[in-house]
């Protein structure tokens, strides 16, 4: 781990879709170091077929990457996978469509869930339809939300690489100061402001709740179960326009209400490393957040409790937000061999080793019956409400317009974080733009 607190193996997993990450698609420039090693075919003078993997990770995370290919090569001898190459995952989807333009590209990148759609568009993103349906781990064995994640239009584009999902998860000291109850399942977002604004104590530094405060994915992705419980989408049923006119507004009403109250801590920079600092450091008393912040919080020694997020229907709904190994035409023998790979990567005994040690959730019920992971779960408390709840958990549709969305509904929350707009206001402005963006064609 790095300094501060972090998701592991990422320093910010979910601050995707930087405001030049779209536009980076739409140009298809940029410059580009040169790729991977030996002969262009991959095929070595030995036979060995070598593959380049950009697997974006960084500290604990890329030490279990490191591990799980060394173990992959012994058991594969005719494959090499170098792990040389790439950049963190933030900037994945910048430096792959660079890569595309210049023609020099990986065999396997980590794709965040929300840029597939963007980097699907490329023809020499291979489509694993076929091979996902006939693979050793069956395709029904993965969770709903891994499958959705990864199919494009009715294809399967890229293999799940992580899954998660948000909850809630309270400091119990804050609450027993505050003389407050813990907050149970089928807890309401009114609830929830209330409880922000009482655990509140200005003159000791304290906050109820933490909102990241940038605009990115991170800020936007909290949104989206308040949309689903109010009955709204993300692209309306015509795919003409948004599906949260109405139900953004009230939504945001939730946003506004903490900020009046001077209850939620806005993080100003990027990764939510502030805010989750915050809650580390015994000063705010809940934070959504996915079970990847778990580890630190039990490293912080904070007596924590997880419960689902709140709704306005008190039915459980969360977001889940699973990344990808997406897989690039090098040719015939590279294909096969990144095919291979990441099919191992995929199943149990692999994924629930990646799920323990890089922070995130088994890809299918036979890795969550894994022993690693049933011993990991025992001595994590709190980690069975994210498994739970990604029964209810649903995804952000795998749209090529969605990065522009997530852009026009991130400007919409800061406005209102910082009471530059009201929520009608706001989602009257983001509409403006994102509807605009789904004139293009997929």
């Amino acid at each position: 781990m790095t300094a501060g607190p972090r998701a592991p193996g990422s320093p910010s997993r979910r601050s995707v879709l930087r405001a030049g990450g779209a536009a980076a698609m739409a140009a298809g420039g940029g410059a580009l170091a040169g790729c991977g090693t030996g002969p262009a075919d991959g095929v070595g003078p030995d036979g060995r077929v070598t593959i380049q993997l950009w697997h974006g990770q960084t500290d604990s995370a890329a030490k279990v990457v490191k591990s799980l290919v060394a173990d992959f090569q012994r058991a594969h001898p005719d494959i090499r996978v170098d792990l040389g190459g790439g950049v963190l995952a933030d900037a994945m989807l910048q430096k792959v469509t660079a890569a595309l333009a210049a023609g020099s590209y990986p065999d396997v990148a980590y794709v965040f869930g929300s840029d597939l759609a963007s980097v699907a568009r490329s023809p020499e993103v291979v489509d694993l339809t076929t091979h996902v349906r006939e693979g050793p781990t069956p395709w029904r064995n993965f969770l709903a939300p891994a499958r959705q994640a990864v199919t494009v239009n009715g294809r399967v584009r890229a293999v799940p690489a992580v899954l998660d999902c948000l909850a809630v998860v309270c400091n119990k000291t804050l609450f027993a100061e505050a003389g407050i109850d813990l907050p149970e399942a089928g807890w309401t977002w009114q609830e929830f402001t209330d409880t922000a604004r009482r655990l509140t104590d200005a003159s000791r530094g304290r906050f109820g709740t933490g909102w990241p405060g940038v605009g990115d994915e991170d800020t936007v992705w909290r949104m989206w179960p308040l949309v689903w419980d109010l009955g709204g989408d993300v692209i309306a049923d015509d795919g003409r326009g948004i599906g949260f006119a109405q139900e953004g507004v009230r939504a945001l009403e939730v946003v506004r209400d903490l900020a009046h109250d001077k209850s939620v801590y806005i993080d100003p920079k990027p990764g939510s490393e502030q805010m989750y600092q915050v809650f580390l450091s015994g000063r705010m008393g809940m934070v959504p957040t996915g079970p990847w912040q778990l580890p630190d919080i039990t490293q912080a020694k904070i007596d924590y409790h997880v419960v689902p997020l709140p709704s306005f229907s008190r039915r459980p709904v969360t977001i889940s937000g699973p990344d990808t190994w997406t897989v690039f035409d090098n040719g015939e023998a590279r294909s096969k061999a990144a095919r291979t790979f990441v099919t191992w990567l995929n199943q149990p005994g692999q994924d629930s080793r990646w799920a323990v040690e890089a922070g995130s959730l088994p890809l299918s019920r036979r890795s969550q019956d894994r022993p690693a992971w049933r011993e990991h779960a025992e001595r994590m408390p709190g980690l069975e409400v994210f498994t739970d709840a990604v029964a209810s958990a649903r995804v952000r549709p795998v749209h090529a317009a969605y990065p522009r969305i997530s852009q026009s509904l991130g400007q919409a929350v800061v406005s209102v974080l910082l009471g530059r707009k009201s929520p009608a206001d706001a989602v009257r402005s983001c509409a403006e733009e994102a509807n605009a963006a789904l004139l293009i064609p997929r």
